[in-house]
């Protein structure tokens, strides 16, 4: 074997290094592991999912209590992370979860109460006028139902990607940037990868690539949405209402859910609508041009609880949500070629859980499974749209 050839020879390769993939790089490295990673675009990009300067976490979890121990292990080692790197990748403001009175919209409160009580969290359940009072920039109106989580906050996307890049390569991974993906095989126990640049082999593949993971891994279509996502940041009027003392919220109304930040890194209010104006796309053809109806749908829940943020829209941005169908991620083993792990259809929440998920993807892929509780995320065939998938991979290898 030659010399190039041997350097072409890995034990991982992470094709995609944005949150899940750079977070997936920096474990395997750390554990020794001779580590590719290759990336469509350059470190930190607006192309994909993993942008915007700030993202929420939360331990009030709506979505389901299950989350709550892997969202405890994220937050540790995003902690983690900032010492090691010397990077500030996770800010506290505490959380807000806010519903209108009334079915359907009051079911993320609901629910993000029943996470805490489940979990013994510290928390607080406050009227619009203790809200209010409390934290000067919001404005409910009368009969919304609130409960404040303490430990509520915001990781830096772009920061924790450099971060997490940066040891990576302090612990031997390899970067190949603007290097993207032709095409990979099976290759007995291990893979092939082609680019357009080289060809290499590796015992284990990690497919973090976000929305064009369905195009990697074609049977992926039959569970996953590609969906467009905006989101924007307004000019407050008095900069004290919104500077110090105003934590993230998931506020639930009649128009779907919003999710909202304090001024960082950029000034202004910063507000998204989940699911946004629900547009399928392809990640080759996300449109990043801000329509005055994206501005709309924002405008109205600003100007309705945020009153002294209803200034022009000073900065905004388009991404993109990968959804199953189930609104919970994709993590597992693929089905006939267990060397190979994806990580995808994270469904517009799973930012956050980049830290704990790169150890997810880290242990599957040298160990084989994981001590964490990922079961709600499994290929498996009781799982809602998931003997579709199964069938098709079937089908794909006759």
């Amino acid at each position: 074997m030659g010399a190039a050839e041997e350097g072409n020879r890995f034990d991982a390769i992470v094709v995609g290094v944005g949150g899940h993939g750079s977070a997936a790089l920096y474990h395997l490295a750390k554990r020794g592991q001779r580590v590719l990673g290759l990336e469509k675009f350059t470190i930190a990009h607006d192309n994909g999912s993993s942008h915007g300067l700030s993202r929420i976490i939360r331990l009030a979890y709506h979505e389901h209590p299950s989350y709550v121990p892997l969202l405890r292990r994220a937050y540790q080692l995003w902690e983690d992370l900032g010492k090691t790197t010397g990077s500030d990748v996770i800010h506290i403001t505490g959380g807000l979860d806010i519903a209108r009175p009334g079915p359907p919209s009051e079911q993320t409160y609901l629910n993000a109460v029943e996470t805490v009580k489940k979990h013994n969290l510290e928390h607080e359940l406050l009227s619009p006028e203790q809200v209010h009072s409390r934290f000067p920039g919001y404005e409910l109106p009368a009969g919304y139902k609130a409960v404040y989580q303490s430990q509520g906050g915001i990781v830096a996307p772009e920061r924790a990607i450099q971060a997490h890049v940066k040891a990576a390569l302090a612990h031997g991974a390899i970067l190949k940037e603007r290097e993207p993906l032709q095409s990979w095989s099976p290759d007995g126990d291990g893979v092939v990868v082609r680019t357009a640049k080289g060809v290499y082999r590796a015992k284990k593949l990690v497919l973090t690539a976000g929305a064009w993971l369905p195009e990697i891994v074609p049977q992926l279509q039959a569970v996953t949405t590609v969906e467009r996502q905006v989101i924007a940041w307004f000019e407050v009027d008095d900069e004290q209402r919104f500077k110090d003392n105003f934590p993230i919220s998931i506020i639930s109304d009649e128009q779907g859910v919003y999710y909202v930040f304090p001024p960082f890194d950029h000034p202004g209010l910063k507000i998204g609508l989940f699911n946004h104006l629900r547009e399928v796309t392809k990640p080759d053809e996300l449109s990043k041009k801000v329509t005055a109806r994206d501005e709309e749908i924002l405008r109205q829940a600003v100007a309705r609880y945020f009153p002294h943020a209803n200034g022009r829209m000073t900065k905004a941005a388009a991404c993109m949500f990968t959804n199953s169908p189930d609104l919970h991620f994709i993590i597992d083993k693929l089905p006939s070629h267990h060397q190979v792990v994806i990580c995808s259809a994270c469904s517009g929440h799973g930012y956050k859980f980049c830290s704990v998920i790169g150890e997810i993807l880290a242990d599957i892929a040298t160990d084989g499974d994981t001590r964490h509780d990922i079961a709600m995320h499994r290929i498996a065939p009781n799982r809602l749209g998931f003997a579709t998938f199964q069938d098709a991979f079937i089908k794909s290898r006759m």
